[in-house]
């Protein structure tokens, strides 16, 4: 064991590593909670870092808190919200469910680094009188309404910044690859099996919408999540909360992340449950399933080359088989589809940890680093899930239109074309007897002269077929 040095709080004496710039609260976390190994986002770190600073300059501003104590704590939050101090934060994400033990981690790191900038020794055990991480660096806070505001504003932020131009762009990739496949005509399917014609760049509108409304969807949580809790403190009541401090962290948040945000308008709820964090994680189960859904159909569509349906070519990216020469898999799409469940899975973490009586309970919610974990690897893995979609697999994907023209030569479902002109019944014996014989409707139409060679090859037409 590497040097170490005395810590105390509300509880007596702790050791901690000597150049640990966290104290005794954080020890004891560290100690109680070795479960995951998994540490808090630093999405979350960093926006915990700006409401630390906003708090401290609100508290300067008015007289609350001394300059010099207050310019030492701005300067160590920046620090914080810069990522140079990372390796201090070390609480595990399964810990105390208001994220109390993170909190106090941000306190106490903070609080030390400012003592050192002003002059003061990390092992000196009365340091606090310079710096305290309860009186000066918590000050107006409660980890009740401070964990939830840092949920909201890096949630909203990285939503916004990240995963929605991600999805833009995929979608614009995607209404490009309708307007190239547009005049390619192939077989659509139903329970997988052979329909009505459909042109390859129907299908590929229908996953460009998807995609533009997906993000629409996530701006709906974005506008959500800019409520931010702050300002309730330990209940909602807003006690030992200056009135100033909410407006001046929204605006500080605001002026970082151009989002606008604001106090909530009830803190009770705000409080009590995780409505908007719900809905946000439900808006990217939704962006997964469809990324997912999409995905999948672009790996059926490529698949083969000769014995699938091959209608695609997919970019060849890496080898596929370590026994199978020159096999190439679909493993962008792959990729998509394992991001799709973790996030699904994510999900189902987030709602049961917003369920009442399990995580939010009366006036708390007491399983908020779970979820913000959870809400913001969804945010994360989906953003570069859907960026490499884009550019490894969606921009480089080709139709084979030799392929898409003699499968839909052969498709059985071209009869329904000649349904309304001979009925039903006589198009289902058609369809009937050319699967019996192996021929085309075409074929087995000119054979029995159902209909003028001109007329049938007007209802056969497959372009014609797919409407405009």
């Amino acid at each position: 064991m590497g040097e170490t040095r005395v810590e105390r709080d509300s509880m007596g004496e702790m050791q901690v590593p000597a150049e640990a710039l966290y104290g005794a609260q954080t020890a004891r976390a560290a100690e109680n909670f070795p479960i995951s190994g998994w540490r808090m986002p630093r999405e979350f770190i960093a926006a915990l870092g700006l409401i630390k600073q906003a708090a401290a300059t609100a508290h300067r501003r008015t007289g609350r808190l001394d300059a010099r104590i207050a310019d030492a704590i701005v300067a160590a939050a920046r620090e914080v919200i810069d990522g140079d101090l990372d390796e201090h934060f070390v609480v595990d994400v399964f810990q105390t469910g208001s994220g109390t033990s993170t909190n106090m981690n941000a306190n106490e790191v903070i609080a030390n680094r400012a003592v050192q900038r002003l002059g003061g020794r990390l092992d000196d055990l009365d340091k606090s009188r310079i710096v305290h991480p309860n009186d000066h660096v918590n000050m107006g806070q409660s980890s009740n309404d401070e964990i939830p505001t840092a949920i909201h504003v890096a949630a909203a932020q990285t939503i916004h910044h990240r995963l929605i131009p991600a999805l833009r762009s995929l979608r614009d990739t995607l209404d490009a690859k309708a307007a190239e496949f547009d005049t390619v005509v192939k077989v659509g399917r139903t329970h997988l099996m052979d329909a009505v014609p459909i042109r390859l760049g129907q299908e590929f509108s229908g996953f460009a919408a998807q995609v533009g409304g997906a993000a629409e969807m996530l701006d709906s949580a974005v506008a959500r999540l800019c409520e931010l809790p702050i300002g309730g403190t330990a209940v909602g009541t807003g006690l030992n909360a200056p009135p100033d401090l909410a407006e001046s962290v929204c605006r500080a948040a605001e002026e970082v992340y151009g989002l606008p945000f604001r106090e909530t308008p009830n803190h009770f709820a705000a409080q009590g449950a995780k409505d908007a964090v719900l809905f946000a994680s439900g808006a990217l189960r939704t962006v997964a399933v469809t990324l997912g859904k999409i995905a999948s159909d672009v790996r059926l569509m490529g698949s083969g080359p000769r014995c699938g349906l091959g209608e695609l070519l997919l970019p060849a990216v890496q080898p596929g088989s370590s026994m199978m020469p020159g096999k190439v898999n679909p493993v962008i799409c792959e990729s998509v589809i394992q991001v799709a469940c973790q996030v699904v899975g994510c999900d189902a973490a987030i709602a049961a940890g917003a369920t009442g009586g399990v995580g939010s309970i009366l006036e708390l919610n007491v399983a908020m680093p779970m979820m913000a974990f959870n809400l913001l690897t969804s945010v994360s893995l989906l953003a570069a899930a859907a960026t490499a979609f884009d550019a490894k697999c969606i921009r480089g994907l080709r139709a084979d239109k030799d392929r898409c023209r003699e499968l839909i030569e052969q498709s059985l479902a071209m009869v329904t074309a000649l349904a309304p002109r001979i009925g039903y019944d006589a198009a289902t014996e058609i369809a009937k007897q050319a699967h019996a014989t192996g021929r085309t409707i075409r074929e087995l139409c000119a054979e029995k002269d159902i209909l003028p060679k001109d007329e049938l090859a007007q209802l056969l037409d497959p372009r014609r077929l797919t409407g405009e």
